[in-house]
């Protein structure tokens, strides 16, 4: 069971960078684990650290004016091999959405499948976050599931976005693919009982 998704207000974390790949976001060295605690330590750890382990202060997750549910990344985000802790790293670091004008297929389902949400807008839009954000660290961003929204929440500016209704319908109520075949149950076996009727 994950956490349902209905509004988000939060500030955000403007990463301006394109072409972030699955190894950038979680280093290969840290896949042996097989459950999701402690990923988000762990996420854009060769960006974050030095190699003594220190802070580097010029990366944004190390400034403390950003904070926030909400990552907003170059285009192209989650380019690269297949990785379900790219995810997990995320969700683990405490972000709930994912904001940017493209991203691969395969970090969009891993991400869907365990609670984060990928928006995707316009390079104009991203543009546009980006800007306001940076100019103005407190700037909240407002992210509706159901409207399939998100908006500059003082300004009113706003834009669509395209998820899947199944994908959606999971978010929304909180299912993993299991969770939802839980729900249906009943029709499933109704189903195997109709089916079965007419052989």
């Amino acid at each position: 069971m994950i956490k349902p998704f209905t509004t988000l207000i939060s500030t955000a974390v403007p990463l301006n960078i394109e072409n972030i790949d699955t190894d950038q976001i979680i280093p290969a060295r840290f896949l042996k684990a097989t459950t999701r605690e402690g990923f988000g330590q762990q996420l854009f750890f060769d960006w974050r650290y030095d190699h003594q382990g220190n802070p580097r202060k010029e990366f944004v997750l190390n400034d403390p004016q950003y904070r926030g549910k909400i990552l907003i990344a170059g285009k192209n985000f989650g380019c690269g091999s297949s990785r379900e802790h790219a995810a997990w790293a995320i969700y683990g670091a405490g972000f709930q959405v994912v904001i940017s004008s493209f991203f691969a297929d395969i970090f969009r389902n891993n991400a869907l499948n365990n609670g984060l949400l990928p928006v995707q807008i316009s390079d104009s839009f991203l543009a546009r976050l980006f800007e306001t954000v940076q100019a103005a660290p407190s700037t909240t961003l407002t992210v509706d599931l159901e409207r399939q929204s998100v908006a500059l929440t003082e300004s009113g500016e706003e834009e669509n976005f395209e998820i899947s209704p199944y994908k959606k319908e999971c978010l929304l109520k909180g299912f993993d693919d299991i969770d939802y075949l839980i729900s249906i149950q009943s029709k499933i076996e109704q189903f195997e009982k109709n089916n079965k009727n007419n052989r």
